[in-house]
């Protein structure tokens, strides 16, 4: 019924309107369609009916100018059938979505303690330091596609030079996918030709997160120590097995994904669960996930976590730019106005897991501990890739219901930089975790800095969330300047940390973060860091005058050149006293194949 301003009332279950806007939507989507009003199932998802995100956008429109007020551009999104949306627009209450609830992962459980970190990212970064020096300083790490990457794919042909010409060349690109030390973890130069690019990189960086956490690898034979890795780009097996000439023993396990998490276990010689999970966008955090029920549970006393992603081909690249997925200046501009789009990246992360009473036990450095996890499914939303905010807020209600409350000071949001995506996301963490705080919840997304590198974009924000733990710092979400008008900031009590800042006040507890992880086929995973107080050390003395560094390889003649590059580069920032260097005996280097 029209009002006296003319806008149409929404009236508490209104069924006239309720009717008439349901009736609207089948004339429109039928037409839109191509197909006849009888075949409009009314509880099918709008997308199903083969509507871009265009005419989704249009009936929006056209359901404003009908009701003589503004709706959301994420309107059938979060209502995606005609029935919930004409329940939705009458002011009729909605049913409850059902989704299942499971057990949710920390529930009276015991924390899980980071105790080291290993990155490979975008911008130069080779590890857990260089990262935050990056963060701090606002780097940006997006760029071009390395010279001669895709040169495999020109055939020389006009179409082919076209093609290549008009995809997105900006991303988030590792300085060299290509170098590996293979007498090092004891494979032949013939295997390590044929090696996934990923499964080198999981090596190096699985390493390297070991040394930070003070844990020789050599000590971790015959240990239940799970490795989950999460990774989806199979596009390396595409490469090796298309020519049927070059196939050799080693292209089977060169190019398989499984063998990005078994070749870490098989050279080390760990015995816990080895796995790869692949959820897209969400890989790597639902390793983590995974790993956290496998400390938990006792099948691990170890854990390596984390995820993988390389971009050797523009194959990927081009169906999202079809798909208008990739934004024209190549930034992901997570909630801004701006925001049009995402872009791609390539790195690896890596953390080291023990539960927290095993890592006290061993005088472990804690950076962090993991709280509670939770993964979920989108279910039927609007579309096999469109987002559900029933699905995350179901999500988030979970987790938190585990820990027994939602204080939380910063959340690590998924964060890609689409128009639509976003608001949906600060909706749903908005409505379960802004609304009743005195403060607004502080959000962040480090694609800003290094692109979107999909199976190890989780990894990459749980790095940088627990380095702000541990540092009380938090760095600045990049190209943030206009908040995105399709997000109400003020009535979900949300702030984007646009400029660094302290680590926010949490009085009686520890510090808490949240780091969110949305795959495109609608697999999501949420998992809750917090602060952890060092106990403090016993009769430390006020200077020590040396400093050890204990190196191992896997032959004592390449131990020398290391050492002196190592005193040459400590003696240029300190006193002859404090950098000498001891050479310690050697540790076992990783386990060789037999006759390599």
């Amino acid at each position: 019924m029209p009002t006296s301003d003319g806008s149409r009332s929404a009236e508490s279950g209104d069924p006239q309107l309720q009717a008439e806007i349901r009736n609207f939507l089948i004339n429109e989507i039928a037409h839109r369609a191509d197909l006849v009003t009888a075949e409009i199932d009314v509880d099918r998802p709008l997308e199903e009916f083969g509507l871009a995100s265009r005419d989704a956008v249009a009936i929006a429109g056209e359901l404003e100018e009908l009701l003589g007020r503004s709706l959301p551009a994420t309107l059938v999104w979060e209502h995606p059938t005609i029935n919930r949306l004409a329940a939705a627009l009458s002011g009729a209450e909605l049913p409850e979505v059902a989704v299942a609830s499971a057990p949710v992962a920390g529930v009276s459980n015991e924390p899980i303690a980071v105790v080291g970190l290993g990155c490979r990212f975008p911008g130069g970064i080779d590890g857990p330091a260089s990262f935050w020096d990056f963060l701090m300083a606002r780097g940006d790490a997006v760029g071009e596609v390395p010279d001669g990457r895709w040169d495999a794919f020109d055939d020389g042909s006009p179409e082919i030079a076209d093609l290549l010409e008009n995809v997105t060349r900006r991303g988030g690109f590792l300085d060299d996918i290509a170098g590996f030390d293979a007498q090092f973890f004891g494979i032949t130069p013939r295997e390590a030709a044929v090696m996934d690019p990923q499964q080198r990189l999981v090596l190096e960086v699985a390493w390297e997160a070991l040394e930070h956490a003070g844990v020789a690898p050599a000590r971790l034979r015959g240990s239940r120590t799970g490795v989950f890795m999460g990774v989806s780009a199979p596009e390396y097996a595409g490469l090796t097995a298309s020519d049927l000439t070059r196939l050799e023993a080693f292209t089977a396990t060169g190019a398989a994904l499984s063998i990005v998490a078994n070749r870490l276990s098989y050279l080390l010689d760990l015995r816990g669960p080895s796995m790869i999970v692949d959820t897209a966008c969400s890989s790597s955090l639902v390793s983590t996930h995974l790993a956290v029920q496998s400390l938990r549970s006792g099948d691990s006393d170890v854990a390596l976590a984390g995820g993988v992603n390389v971009i050797l081909s523009p194959t990927i690249t081009m169906t999202f730019d079809a798909a208008g997925g990739t934004a024209a200046d190549g930034h992901c501009k997570a909630f801004d106005a701006s925001a049009d789009g995402m872009v791609r990246a390539e790195g690896c992360g890596v953390l080291v897991l023990k539960r927290l009473s095993d890592a006290r036990r061993d005088g472990d450095r804690v950076l962090a501990t993991i709280a509670a996890t939770g993964v979920n499914s989108d279910g039927r939303s609007n579309g096999l890739v469109a987002p559900n905010a029933d699905a995350q807020k179901s999500l988030l209600r979970d987790v938190y219901a585990g820990l027994g409350d939602r204080e939380l000071d910063y959340l690590e949001a998924h964060g890609t930089g689409t128009f639509l995506g976003d608001p949906i996301e600060a909706r749903a963490v908005g409505d379960v975790l802004g609304r009743d705080r005195t403060t607004p919840l502080l959000l962040g997304s480090v694609k800003t800095n290094l692109g979107h590198m999909e199976a190890a974009a989780g990894a990459a924000g749980l790095i940088k969330t627990v380095l702000s733990l541990s540092h009380r710092m938090l760095p600045a979400s990049l190209h943030f300047t206009e908040p995105n008008p399709h997000i109400d900031f003020d009535g979900l009590n949300l702030e984007v940390v646009a400029q660094a800042r302290d680590w926010p006040a949490h009085e009686g507890r520890p510090a808490r973060a949240g780091v969110s992880g949305f795959g495109f086929g609608g697999t999501n995973a949420h998992i809750v860091l917090e602060s952890v107080e060092e106990e403090a050390a016993q009769g430390t003395p006020e200077h020590v005058p040396v400093r050890t560094f204990p190196l191992s390889d896997v032959s004592a003649d390449r131990l020398a050149p290391a050492a002196a590059n190592l005193l040459a580069g400590e003696a240029s920032a300190a006193t002859a006293a404090d950098a000498v260097v001891h050479v310690l005996p050697p540790l076992p280097g990783p386990a060789r194949k037999s006759g390599a």
